[in-house]
């Protein structure tokens, strides 16, 4: 639980740290020289004691209110995500740690990815680690969106970065996800973000600011061979009873995006129609 009490600090003084006093209507004297709020300024805006919060800030309350917990939400500027998450730093003692062995993927959701045919899908966990994916998100993105890769990774990398749509608020959005879900005892994330700290400073900075918010929605763009650049919309769904996420990739019709789609299931299909003549021609001999 050490781990968790301590994030909990670190999240109170990175959000202070973004807040500006004529943001919750206080005045910048001249000459200030804190960083967003002072810890007496959150105290008094949340209704409690400067001496309660910094204890909270050093990880020496673990008891604090859901009362005290939405004051200071408020207070910080939080918004319902970000909030839920402060809850669940502060309520960590209640918590019964993660295990240590993340479930295997349901033979249903298995089956369901399998019968996709024209919907490119793959499963990731809460470190965004992909652990299933169907042969269309194969097709639609090689190395990337197969089991072993790692979509944090992935983001900054440096072609995701040349070729990513609006790559600085995807990689926003990426860290904030992965810190949502994440747990900081998960030796998983320990080695995601210890690599990308020491390899990559704009991950660092962005890591630094404490961000949380779930992906829900959205686009990206993807290259494919011979069509070129297509954008597709995505859509997260949570899978009941585990940690896990399915990630969906779909097109509207009579878009570019409908046709690579039905261009890759194609490729899918005689790749799959190939494989099964060769093995049928190794029996036969």
């Amino acid at each position: 639980m050490d781990a968790r009490r301590s994030e909990l600090g670190q999240y109170l003084r990175a959000r202070r740290a973004l807040v500006q006093p004529e943001d919750v209507g206080l005045p910048r004297e001249p000459g200030r020289r804190v960083d967003g709020l002072r810890r007496e300024e959150v105290a008094r805006l949340a209704g409690i004691s400067p001496e309660y919060y910094l204890r909270l800030e050093r990880g020496r309350d673990h008891q604090p209110s859901d009362q005290v917990l939405a004051a200071i939400a408020r207070a910080l500027l939080l918004d319902d995500e970000a909030a839920g998450y402060l809850r669940r730093l502060a309520h960590a003692d209640r918590t019964p740690p993660p295990s240590s062995t993340a479930p295997g993927v349901d033979d249903s959701v298995r089956a369901l990815l399998a019968q996709w045919s024209h919907t490119p899908a793959f499963v990731m966990d809460r470190n965004q680690d992909i652990i299933l994916s169907n042969a269309l998100a194969s097709a639609l993105g090689p190395g990337y969106m197969e089991p072993g890769a790692n979509l944090v990774l992935q983001i900054f990398s440096e072609a995701s970065r040349q070729h990513a749509v609006d790559w600085l608020p995807t990689a926003h959005r990426v860290v904030a996800a992965l810190r949502m879900h994440a747990e900081p005892e998960d030796a998983r994330l320990q080695e995601i973000v210890g690599t990308l700290t020491l390899q990559d400073p704009d991950f660092a900075r962005i890591w630094a600011r404490h961000d949380v918010a779930v992906q829900r929605t959205g686009t990206s763009r993807h290259w494919i061979d011979p069509i070129g650049w297509v954008e597709f919309r995505w859509q997260n769904l949570a899978i009941p009873g585990s940690s896990h996420v399915l990630v969906t990739f779909w097109a509207d019709k009579g878009t570019p995006a409908a046709a690579a789609v039905a261009y890759l299931a194609i490729q899918v299909q005689q790749g799959t129609a190939g494989r099964a003549q060769v093995e049928g021609e190794s029996a036969a001999g």
